[in-house]
């Protein structure tokens, strides 16, 4: 069973203050090129740009989900972006969004990284989860929102 906790770390939590999606996706790229993950930044920065001339990665719900999949990677990581403003990024159900959840990795883990998104997907949905990612300043707190919970 994947855990989307097992793909975060505190280091690829980001709160940024933009006012467009590009800016957005620029400004997460920076981000994770400073903690050392992004072999190529500019070719990983592209392979997103592409992804979103395809169709938004708006998913609704206030949440954006996107991401580069490269050769160049063996495993697969998430960073999450906290927006200060609501930005325009053509989502599926006109909603800005406030929550980016970038996901990068390996272009031949096709069954992993559907079973990122689908559990990514799952945790957007909970409205709970949602409200409270716009309240934390912590990227460690952000971290721990995503642990599964002990039954």
């Amino acid at each position: 069973m994947i855990k989307i906790s097992n793909y975060l770390d505190p280091s690829l939590v980001a709160f940024l203050d933009v006012h467009t999606r590009d800016e957005a996706i620029r400004g997460m790229v920076e981000f994770i090129d400073k903690t050392g993950r992004l072999h190529d930044k500019e070719a990983f920065y592209n392979a997103i740009i592409e992804r979103e001339k395809i169709v938004s990665t708006g998913v609704g719900m206030g949440a954006a989900i996107p991401h580069a999949k490269l050769a160049s990677y063996d495993d697969f990581f998430i960073a999450i972006g906290v927006l200060r403003h609501s930005i325009d990024w053509n989502a599926l159900d006109g909603s800005s969004v406030r929550v980016i959840f970038l996901i990068g990795g390996p272009d031949d883990k096709q069954t992993e990284y559907l079973q990122i998104l689908s559990n990514l997907t799952l945790a957007i949905k909970d409205e709970n989860i949602r409200k409270r990612m716009l309240t934390l300043n912590s990227p460690e707190d952000m971290i721990e929102l995503f642990k599964p919970k002990p039954e």
